[in-house]
């Protein structure tokens, strides 16, 4: 199989890119691979699209309600205890 055909048939890889341009910059070389799989990859497209959104609000999340997020001590208590038991698992 030669390159291009296999940029052209790995999802795979084309969800990773997306995923790493949304947090740092791709290679000249990424950058051309994943261009090249979203022309032919309609799903791949899509996965975009959505990550993007889903990034989008995420950071609008933290952004937002900086100083409003904090858990609840009695979830804090009941996820320490759940992680105490299964470290005495191992």
């Amino acid at each position: 199989m030669d390159e291009i055909t296999k940029i052209a048939y790995n999802c795979k890889k084309a969800t990773l890119l997306i995923e790493k341009k949304l947090i740092s910059n791709l290679t000249l070389r990424e950058k051309l691979e994943l261009k090249i799989h979203l022309a032919g990859c309609s799903v791949c497209r899509i996965f975009e699209r959505q990550s993007q959104m889903i990034n989008t609000m995420v950071k609008q999340l933290f952004v937002n309600n900086t100083n409003e997020i904090r858990l609840d001590d009695d979830f804090k208590k009941d996820l320490q205890q759940r992680i105490d038991q299964e470290l005495d698992k191992k």
